[in-house]
């Protein structure tokens, strides 16, 4: 289905009448001012990649962030580093139309000196990536219908089945979901977990601390989730952690460990949140109280 859709829209992009001048304004405040359509596009955030793909662009995409590794094909575009370390020599000799970018890039400032178009665009909660759907739908000129409105009903419709999948008694299971073993958590008004609670599921870092809090370590043990959830990257001596033995979830070994390529799939939002909903919703059939 994904591929149908983006091999329509790439079509209707090329065959369609050419467009008058156009400005899309990002997420600082600014707009970029576009005479036609972009077609050499460099992406720096995985999400954005996945959702300029997800709308047809894939075959513009001239270079990537390191971490950009979906769909396959995107792999074998030039990898030109990640938030705080991009390589702007690499940027400038692509020649790109626009960058899309985190708005916490680092890079951003030095890319406008040179020159060059940029948009910096970062979903943290369902909102920002309805909303940043529909930036990427005007910088690719989609019609709403067939490209953001289109990817976000997708994503609703999964989400609502894996909620609706799950049995009563895992309702209510209280949830850490750590990001970064700092330890930083995905906490009620992330994305992550807006989409725990639309499965059911009880998230014990409350929005009030932002969306993606560093937390101190007591706080967890304080909080003494039922079900932890996090990365293999971020797993190894989460056990060994001061007072941690003493937390529901490691005394009980209720933690779900998800392999890179799950976790990958679970921090990026973008086309498959849905997808990442399924991997959560598995993890509490198979591991709540």
């Amino acid at each position: 289905m994904r591929a149908t859709w983006a091999c329509a829209l790439a079509a209707a992009t090329l065959l369609g009448p050419a467009w008058a001048a156009y400005e899309v304004q990002d997420d600082r405040g600014q707009s970029a001012r576009f005479e036609q359509q972009p077609q050499r596009i460099i992406s720096l955030l995985p999400s954005l990649t996945e959702s300029l793909c997800e709308m047809g662009a894939c075959a513009r995409l001239v270079g990537v962030d390191r971490y950009s590794t979906w769909p396959a094909s995107v792999r074998a575009l030039p990898h030109l580093g990640g938030l705080d370390d991009a390589n702007v020599e690499g940027i400038v000799a692509l020649r790109p139309d626009v960058v899309l970018l985190a708005k916490s890039a680092r890079v951003t400032p030095r890319l406008e000196q040179l020159g060059l178009k940029v948009l910096a665009l970062e979903p943290k909660s369902h909102a920002d990536v309805q909303r940043v759907l529909q930036k990427i739908g005007q910088v690719l000129q989609v019609p709403e219908a067939q490209g953001a409105a289109r990817i976000w009903r997708v994503i609703d419709a999964e989400v609502s089945a894996a909620a609706q999948s799950l049995p009563a008694r895992v309702r209510q299971t209280r949830v850490y979901y750590e990001v970064n073993r700092a330890p930083y958590a995905a906490s009620e008004s992330s994305f992550i977990g807006e989409t725990l609670t639309r499965l059911g599921a009880r998230n014990v870092v409350p929005a009030s601390l932002g969306p993606f809090p560093k937390l101190n370590p007591e706080f967890v043990v304080r909080a003494n989730p039922d079900l932890i959830m996090i990365g293999d990257r971020n797993f190894e001596g989460l056990s060994q952690r001061p007072g941690w033995e003493r937390i529901r979830a490691v005394r009980e070994n209720r933690i779900c460990r998800f392999p890179p390529e799950q976790s990958d799939v679970l921090v990026r939002p973008g086309p498959r949140m849905g997808e990442a909903a399924r991997l959560m919703a598995r993890c509490l059939q198979e591991m709540a109280p």
